[in-house]
């Protein structure tokens, strides 16, 4: 693996940690410490240390020539795991929609199946714009969903709580439509490449 590939892994080993830290005081209220604030921040340097990574790694592989096949597929990869975690933790919690959630995941097993049909032609399918876009998008609404998470934990106040929530929802939904059509980006290129072999 490169340098850059170790980078994104940290993302994939984060994931799991991520998951289990938030949901564990929701699973068991009765446990002492897992309610204190500390688990708040602890989410927030794992979000925030995906989120670098994230920005990392592509500069990493180019930065040293070390762009590959590889990294092109394990880098979002890695996105769509990070970020899943994120969105399914919100909406096991209530923070987000659920049918929000099965609409993107419905997007990435779609990008994944065109990745493995662009394999089969010997090419990799790195991100696009639409795709860089969305990642923005998902990452805002990370943010925004963590910090009503952390209002309601830390309990600062149910409006407050409101607000952070609502927005989280509204910025879900603009990611959910960018990736929607940024999947209709992909799909064009894939017939493209399609006609041109």
């Amino acid at each position: 693996m490169t340098l850059a590939d170790k980078v994104t892994t940290i993302r994939v080993i984060l994931s799991p940690i991520f998951f289990i830290l938030y949901l564990a005081p929701e699973f068991f209220p009765s446990v002492p410490g897992l309610q204190a604030p500390w688990t708040v921040i602890v989410l927030w340097l794992i979000f925030i240390i995906s989120e670098i990574t994230d920005l990392l790694d592509g500069r990493i592989a180019r930065g040293r020539n070390e762009v590959s096949d590889f990294g092109k597929l394990y880098d979002p990869f890695a996105d769509v795991l990070v970020r899943v975690t994120y969105f399914l933790c919100f909406v096991i919690t209530g923070i987000l929609p659920v049918v929000l959630l099965l609409i993107v995941l419905y997007r990435e097993f779609g990008i994944l199946f065109l990745r493995v049909l662009m394999m089969k032609k010997g090419l990799a399918l790195g991100a696009r714009k639409g795709g860089k876009l969305k990642a923005v998008t998902y990452m805002l609404t990370g943010i925004v969903a963590l910090l009503a998470v952390s209002i309601k934990r830390m309990e600062l106040g149910n409006t407050l709580f409101t607000i952070f929530r609502n927005s989280a929802t509204v910025l879900f939904i603009i990611s959910t439509i960018i990736s929607v059509l940024s999947f209709v980006d992909y799909i064009a290129v894939y017939r493209r490449t399609g006609k041109e072999s």
